[in-house]
């Protein structure tokens, strides 16, 4: 089933008397429980097409689909309500509270969906021993090392338990060691939850985790090499 399709979309956008073309008529499809590496050299469009699958922004034409849903033309607050249920985000800079502790930051996306007291406590407890952080609950970012934070946010990411996560350079701020660590626990948690992972990315070392390739340069799509990556502990 396709969690997302991207039919024929262009983004333009217009600075003063400039108009820069980011995408230029991108078709693909995701599927349900893809591992799936948008990469590509910057300018190329990555983070305009995670932005408008994310429902952060929306195409200059052609159509966005989330879970059979056309999302192109939805206002503002519409889009915000399709994040919030269906989108989860991990962020190059981590993106955390600095005010809340780790148990917080996750417990946030789950008190902004109504989730009772007992629900939130049971699913931020069940997240944060599956990022291995489980005592770490009351650490505040800044008590944290980047790896450890960026864990959190993609405990957080899956909190609501989406259909989708997005991750824009997702180890960007990382070590090798840490940056691999994260990578092998987004892994194991699409491996074993079945949500969709899409991340931008152009580091060599993450593109091996991916099971599905997409290339993009300048605006296009220029290889959509499916099935012939595998991570390296596959």
């Amino acid at each position: 089933m396709e969690v997302t399709k991207i039919d024929n979309v262009t983004r333009v956008y217009n600075i003063g008397k400039v108009e820069t073309k980011a995408l230029r008529g991108v078709t693909l499809s995701i599927e349900n429980g893809e591992f799936t590496a948008l990469v590509g050299p910057s300018g190329s469009g990555k983070t305009t097409l995670l932005q408008l699958i994310g429902c952060l922004d929306q195409p200059s034409s052609g159509h966005v689909y989330i879970n059979g849903k056309d999302v192109s033309s939805l206002n503002r607050n519409q889009r915000a309500d399709m994040r919030r249920g269906t989108i989860g985000f991990i962020f190059q800079f981590f993106a955390l509270i600095p005010t809340l502790s780790a148990y917080e930051n996750i417990e946030m996306p789950l008190l902004l969906n109504g989730h009772t007291a007992k629900e939130r406590r049971d699913r931020v407890m069940e997240l944060l021993d599956s990022v291995g952080l489980a005592d770490r609950a009351n650490n505040r970012p800044d008590q944290l090392s980047g790896g450890e934070q960026q864990r959190v946010a993609v405990a957080r990411a899956l909190a609501p338990k989406p259909a989708l996560i997005l991750a824009d350079e997702p180890t960007a701020n990382l070590d090798t060691t840490n940056g691999a660590q994260v990578m092998e626990i987004m892994t194991r948690l699409n491996q074993e939850t079945g949500v969709t992972f899409v991340f931008a990315t152009h580091d060599p070392r993450v593109i091996k985790y991916a099971r599905r390739v997409i290339t993009l340069r300048d605006g296009v799509v220029v290889e959509n090499n499916s099935g012939a990556k595998t991570h390296p502990g596959a």
